[in-house]
């Protein structure tokens, strides 16, 4: 079957296309798999785009065989001694045959085997589909995933600028957000109380158990006395005293009495009960109005020994750790720990909720100053700049080989023949171009031969 014979056919099944399209429907209803599912669905634009190569496979069907009819008639005239114009058509038109045959095989070479036959370095796309695969992620990867072309392309970008100059937009910065708060809210949707609850509980336990408490609060206790900082809680304490003994009286003198021994008068133990009652009353009011009360005093120094005791003495500092032990091992200090997490949960759950909280108000208020200062301070743009550098070229050097092994596994998991059909879909029209440029460009470089063949007597 020659040449022609083969365009004529393919032209035959191209005026046919209710048994065309019932075998391409055939064809496509083949189940494809997941990798490469869009490889093997035609989509109505590759479906116009397949007719569009169709029309032009047929342009240069009919250009070749208008050539090959002149051809035919300039070497019928030629032999019937029409003249020398014969000879120079019949030479253009032989070789735009030539022309028109070579880039229809070239052409053909790339997606099918011409004519059928298994000739060497044809069907290049369906037979070289993962050589093809492998060569395309190796030239992403050294052309666009290197360290210098990320940072020259970034460079050249100018983000610092470019998003500070956006940022400063109240509408974007409200946009910005309300995007955050949506991010923050569906993280805090997405994350389980329990666990929460159980990281937090076991992260302030660990924390308090790793660090020793009583020297902390024996630098406190210091500076409070020094400051007299005490003495606040000192007159409070004094004061709800002395009102505690004015309104419970009988209930002091009746403690009194019932401590004495049994042998002892009733109304002695009574005078007693009530003495007692009147030097405590006397002591704790001249305590409550004297701020030099020699208890007071005495309170100083004792709290200030206990201060340089949480410090510095070793029993006083192992009975504090020992007491912190026993309080965090309750199980109601434990269970405040983590409902610490739910109570803080909710605050910022509603707070990003509520547009006119004060956390969006403050973000909102720092997004716009954030955007204000990058759009004007090349210092700060030129961190930002580094910052986004720094993060790409890593992400490019650390992960190259799986970016470009996601195209060289994309590219193998897909259907050798759909692929083929995908491509030519796509490239196949511009591709029938080379074919018409052939046929014009060999009829003109055998004009020319032909006629420096005449011109210099061949």
């Amino acid at each position: 079957m020659c040449a022609g014979d083969h365009e004529r056919m393919e032209w035959m099944e191209r005026t046919n296309p209710d048994e065309t399209d019932a075998a391409d429907v055939k064809q496509h209803a083949r189940p494809a798999t997941t990798g490469n599912r869009a490889m093997s669905t035609f989509s109505a634009a590759d479906e116009e785009k397949q007719r569009g190569v169709r029309r032009m496979k047929l342009t240069a069907l009919g250009l070749l065989l208008f050539v090959a009819l002149v051809y035919v008639l300039a070497t019928w005239a030629s032999h019937e001694g029409a003249g020398a114009w014969a000879g120079y058509v019949a030479a253009a038109a032989e070789a735009g045959m030539v022309g028109a045959m070579a880039d229809w095989f070239a052409v053909t070479a790339l997606f099918r085997h011409p004519l059928g036959l298994p000739i060497p370095h044809t069907a290049i796309i369906p037979t070289k589909k993962d050589q093809l695969g492998v060569s395309l992620g190796e030239f992403v990867g050294e052309n666009f995933l290197s360290e210098d072309v990320v940072r020259q392309r970034l460079r050249a970008v100018g983000i610092g600028s470019r998003l500070g100059a956006w940022l400063a937009e109240p509408e974007h910065a409200d946009r910005v957000t309300a995007e955050l708060s949506a991010a923050l809210r569906g993280a805090l949707t997405v994350l389980r109380d329990s666990d929460v609850q159980a990281v937090v509980g076991e992260a302030i336990t660990r924390r308090a158990d790793a660090q020793e408490i009583a020297p902390g609060i024996g630098k406190m206790l210091e500076k409070i006395v020094a400051d007299g900082g005490h003495r606040r809680v000192v007159d409070l304490v004094v004061t709800r005293a002395h009102d505690w003994l004015v309104l419970h009286d009988e209930q002091v003198m009746d403690a009194v009495q019932g401590g004495a021994p049994g042998w002892t008068p009733r109304f002695v133990d009574k005078k007693v009960g009530e003495r007692v009652y009147k030097e405590l009353l006397r002591f704790v009011t001249e305590m409550r109005d004297m701020p030099s009360h020699p208890a007071r005093g005495a309170l100083d120094r004792f709290l200030t020994d206990f201060a340089s005791d949480l410090q510095s003495d070793t029993d006083t500092r192992a009975r504090v750790e020992r007491l912190k032990g026993e309080v965090l091992g309750r199980g109601e200090v434990q269970d405040l720990i983590a409902s610490a997490w739910t109570a803080v949960r909710s605050m910022i759950v509603s707070a990003a909720e509520d547009e006119r909280s004060e956390l969006r108000l403050r973000v909102r208020a720092s997004l716009l100053s954030l955007g204000a200062r990058m759009s004007v301070e090349p210092r700060l743009q030129a961190k930002v700049d580094g910052w986004v550098e720094g993060a790409a070229v890593y992400v490019v050097t650390t992960y190259r080989h799986e970016i470009t092994s996601l195209i060289t596994d994309t590219v193998a998991g897909w259907d050798a023949e759909h692929t083929t059909k995908k491509i030519e879909a796509n490239i196949g029209r511009d591709l029938q171009f080379i074919r018409i440029n052939g046929t014009v460009v060999g009829s003109l470089v055998g004009l020319l031969i032909y006629t420096v063949s005449r011109a210099l007597g061949a």
